[in-house]
C-alpha cells in the first residue's frame, strides 16, 4: 500500500463515527431488554414495566433499579448472580458509551488528530480535575469495536435468560 493509499486521519475518524453510532443503536437495544428484567423481577407485566423503564431517565437508573430487585431476599441466590453477572456486562458497555457521549472533541489547528475531551469533574482530595484528553487512534477505534461485539453477545445472553426464566417476551 502506497502513502496515497494509507488511511488518512480524517478516514480514521470517520470510521470511528460510525461505530459511535452502531455503539449507540446496539447499547439502545440492549439496554431495552431491561423491560423484560424488570418485569420478571418485580413479577409486574410487560406494560407496567415499559412505564416503569420509561420513568427512570438515566441506563444508570435503570440498572441500579434491577440490581435492587434482584437483591431483595425474595430472590432466589442463583437469579440474584445471574442477574448481577449480567448487569455487571452492562455497566462495562454503558462506561465506554458514555465515554464518547459525554465529551467533547477536539482536533488540531489543520483539522486532524482529534481527541476527546472528557466533559466530568473528577474531585480530588484538596483540587478538582476535569479535561482529560484523550487521542481517537487505531487502539480506541478496536476498543469500540469489541465493545459492540460484547454488547451484541450480551443481548443474546439476556434473550436467552429471558426465555430460560420465563420472564415476560
Amino acid at each position: 500500500m502506497s502513502a496515497a493509499d494509507a488511511p488518512t486521519m480524517a478516514d480514521e475518524f470517520q470510521t470511528f463515527l460510525a461505530l459511535m453510532g452502531r455503539l449507540n443503536y446496539t447499547w439502545t437495544n440492549t439496554e431495552s431488554l431491561l423491560i423484560h428484567m424488570i418485569a420478571g423481577l418485580a413479577g409486574v407485566t410487560k406494560e407496567v414495566a415499559t412505564v416503569i423503564f420509561l420513568t427512570l431517565n438515566t441506563s444508570r437508573a435503570r440498572i441500579d433499579l434491577v440490581e435492587r430487585l434482584a437483591k431483595l431476599d425474595t430472590q432466589k441466590p442463583d437469579l440474584r448472580e445471574e442477574v448481577l453477572s449480567l448487569t455487571r456486562d452492562m455497566h462495562k458497555t454503558l462506561k465506554l458509551k458514555n465515554k464518547y457521549n459525554h465529551c467533547i472533541y477536539s482536533f488540531d489547528n489543520e483539522g486532524r488528530n482529534a481527541s476527546t475531551i472528557l466533559m466530568r469533574i473528577s474531585d480530588q482530595k484538596h483540587k478538582i480535575e476535569y479535561g482529560k484528553s484523550s487521542p481517537i487512534n487505531a487502539r480506541e477505534i478496536t476498543l469500540v469495536r469489541e465493545t459492540i461485539q460484547k454488547t451484541q453477545t450480551l443481548n443474546k445472553s439476556l434473550w436467552e435468560f429471558f426465555k430460560q426464566r420465563k420472564f415476560p417476551v
